[in-house]
């Protein structure tokens, strides 16, 4: 695959009890040909539930897994993060600016606030002096981020590892 890749957005409100929402987001992955990847997908398995204190339910996704640590990172303008593979499973929120991911297959994708990332492109083949992903920062602001590591694989590493 080559060139820029967009999610969809959410087409399904949850307004209907028996039709759950799908919520688009970025998966990065190492294909079968050792090589990472980035595509859209979604994360499924809402179901309604309260959050607790006598809210009325929502929808809510579980999450499995050790959550190897929460951490806040902020991109200064002009940061680049040269060719690496993801530390670990991991979600990757921007709440301001804006950043990219380029894989070793030829995809760019960028993401602001509201696009939601998750990263597992550990075990890629060296391409060219190239393993995992490139990303960096883009325009006039800093991309802070938020990021939720695990301590073992959650998914399995395919485009659609919540799906």
């Amino acid at each position: 695959m080559t060139g820029s890749v967009q999610l969809k957005p959410l087409t399904n409100p949850g307004t209907d009890p028996s039709d759950p929402p799908r919520v688009p987001i970025y998966s990065l992955w190492t294909g079968t040909d050792g090589l990472s990847h980035i595509d859209t997908s979604e994360l499924a398995g809402f179901g309604l539930r309260s959050i607790g204190g006598g809210a009325d339910p929502q929808w809510l996704r579980p999450f499995p897994g050790q959550v190897k640590g929460v951490s806040f990172a902020v991109l200064p303008v002009g940061w680049v993060g040269e060719w690496h593979e993801s530390p670990a499973q991991q979600w990757v929120v921007p709440l301001s600016g804006r950043w990219f991911i380029e894989t070793q297959d030829g995809a760019r994708v960028e993401m602001g606030p509201g696009d939601v990332h998750f990263g597992q492109d550990q075990g890629t083949k060296d391409q060219d002096g190239t393993t995992g992903h490139r990303s960096g920062q883009l325009g006039e602001e800093p991309c802070v981020q938020l990021l939720v590591q695990f301590e073992e694989p959650v998914a399995a590493s395919t485009q659609h590892p919540f799906g």
